[in-house]
């Protein structure tokens, strides 16, 4: 079988991700009629059909998903194989991904030292749960990940960089947290499922034998910020990002137990990736 084509599995990779050749033509700044006749192509050299297509668009086949990830290795591969042969300082895409509370209070000091010793990177910060991230860093969506522990996959390196504590949070107008049983049946304002902040606080409250009421989920900390103070419910939050922002009026605060109230966020990596671009920044990283 002829050898694949780098460029070919980029625009296939593309046409994945965006659903349709037209976006993805788009994308890429190529006509559709190029991008189409590419994955006919592909799929004849391949002797695979790799997508369904139907009127709402383009999904992937079971050999489309085969490819796909292979793709994304092989795409990865190459960028890291430049960068391995150049002398030159670390240069093109860094794609990061991270937590939000990372994002705003651990890494804007970090990132502008890094641009400033490495100008020709090109950083383009991404922000999910710690869940999230994960799946992100699996599928080569992302080099690197900040997320909170435990991160125990085979196919990932840690390194522990920053310690978070953590704080419940409650509206002035609820009961003494001091006697935290007032709290049963209140709502809870936490991030989507795949929170590793929102695991610790469900664990804190099963241990504490609190019966939580609903659970509104929210994007971001701001929305929790603002739903807690406007008497909603209460959240965990870490103190770093309370550091960042005046909320000492509107708030009562309490600290969780120690087992739960300390956790570490981890730079992870896929085991199979090195460049230039990670071992300088973990040099700007402190250990934790």
């Amino acid at each position: 079988m002829q050898s694949l084509d780098l460029r070919a599995l980029e625009i296939f990779r593309t046409v994945a991700v965006e659903g349709s050749v037209s976006k993805a033509a788009l994308k890429l700044n190529r006509v559709q009629s190029n991008i189409s006749t590419r994955i006919k192509q592909l799929e004849q050299q391949l002797e695979k059909s790799l997508f369904l297509r139907h009127h709402r668009g383009l999904t992937l086949t079971p050999d489309g998903q085969l490819l796909l990830a292979y793709a994304e290795r092989f795409l990865q591969l190459s960028i890291e194989t430049s960068e391995a042969l150049k002398v030159d300082k670390p240069n093109g895409v860094f794609r990061i991904g991270t937590m939000e509370s990372t994002a705003a209070s651990r890494l804007p000091e970090i990132l502008a030292r890094y641009h400033a010793l490495y100008p020709d990177v090109q950083i383009e910060l991404e922000t999910d749960t710690a869940g999230g991230l994960m799946d992100r860093l699996q599928n080569y969506d992302i080099e690197i990940a900040f997320a909170a522990e435990p991160v125990s996959f085979d196919w990932v390196s840690t390194q522990a960089v920053f310690e978070e504590r953590l704080i419940l949070i409650a509206p002035q107008s609820f009961p003494s947290l001091e006697s935290t049983s007032e709290i049963s049946g209140k709502t809870v304002v936490a991030f989507e499922a795949g929170c590793a902040y929102r695991r610790y606080l469900e664990q804190w409250l099963l241990d504490a034998g609190i019966v939580p009421g609903s659970i509104m989920a929210v994007s971001s900390y701001l929305a929790i910020f603002a739903c807690v103070s406007a008497g909603t419910g209460y959240a965990v939050v870490p103190q770093s990002v309370l550091d960042i922002i005046s909320t000492k009026a509107q708030f009562q605060r309490y600290d969780l137990p120690d087992d739960l109230s300390r956790i570490k966020t981890l730079l992870a990596w896929r085991s199979d990736y090195t460049s230039a671009k990670l071992n300088s920044l973990k040099e700007l990283l402190p250990a934790c």
